[in-house]
């Protein structure tokens, strides 16, 4: 009962999550973003990089099958319904309606290589709901590849047969600042768990809500962003 509840505060945070994420600020917005597109990804959907399948539950599928790649950590994830090794993805020509993929494309080292298969695997006209950092720390070391801006993300899509519908920028205002903080706080104390917990009661939980203080008074700023949430359509094979 406690990992899931500290499982839901990580993708899905409510107001424990001020509390006791220190990515509360970036998952917040990230979740509140995916759900404004969520209506639009519909049918049968692949979701490419599944993990524990966080947002299952927000979209229309009719049916909904998580893909990941084979390795010791997610093999005993349970939420997984296929794992394939990262190259060609394992489904024939024009089968999904649908496909998503969240916070994986900066961990994939041919992106081009990555896209052209989601095309590939996606029906004419099908969506791809597509969100990636743009300001992050490196994470996930040695497999963190790269960061996209909005115009970076337009160019590879449009190269490999998508339109895009959609584009919102998460977290583009003075959260982001705080946001970062707190990852600092938390890159600096993460190999000792009691000290982090500490950190985070008396640090990352003051910013968390500070941050949600100043976003009601400062504005927004469309060139400082964390994520990249994209709505995209199929409109050729490549």
């Amino acid at each position: 009962m406690f990992r899931k509840i500290i499982l839901k505060q990580q993708f899905e945070p409510g107001i424990l999550g001020v509390f006791i994420n220190p990515f509360y600020l970036t998952r917040k917005a990230l979740l509140n973003n995916i759900k404004k597109i969520s209506k639009e990804i519909t049918g049968k959907t692949l979701d490419v990089g599944c993990g524990t399948k966080p947002y299952e539950r927000y979209f229309n599928s009719t049916e909904y099958i998580g893909l990941e790649v084979e390795n010791t950590i997610n093999k005993e994830e349970k939420s997984v319904d296929i794992f394939y090794k990262g190259d060609k993805i394992p489904f024939s020509d024009n089968e999904f309606d649908s496909v998503i993929t969240s916070q994986v494309l900066e961990h994939v080292f041919n992106p081009q290589q990555f896209l052209a298969e989601i095309n590939r695997v996606l029906k004419s006209n099908g969506k791809l709901l597509l969100t990636v950092p743009f300001i992050w720390d490196e994470h996930e070391q040695p497999f963190d590849y790269g960061r996209y801006s909005s115009f970076g993300l337009k160019d590879i899509l449009e190269k490999n047969g998508f339109k895009i519908i959609k584009h919102i920028k998460s977290l583009n205002n003075i959260s982001a600042v705080f946001q970062l903080f707190n990852a600092y706080v938390y890159k600096i104390s993460v190999k000792y768990n009691l000290l982090r917990q500490i950190l985070t009661l008396l640090i990352m939980t003051p910013s968390n809500i500070l941050a949600i203080i100043f976003t009601l008074i400062l504005p927004k700023n469309d060139d400082i962003f964390l994520d990249n949430v994209v709505l995209a359509e199929k409109v050729k094979d490549v």
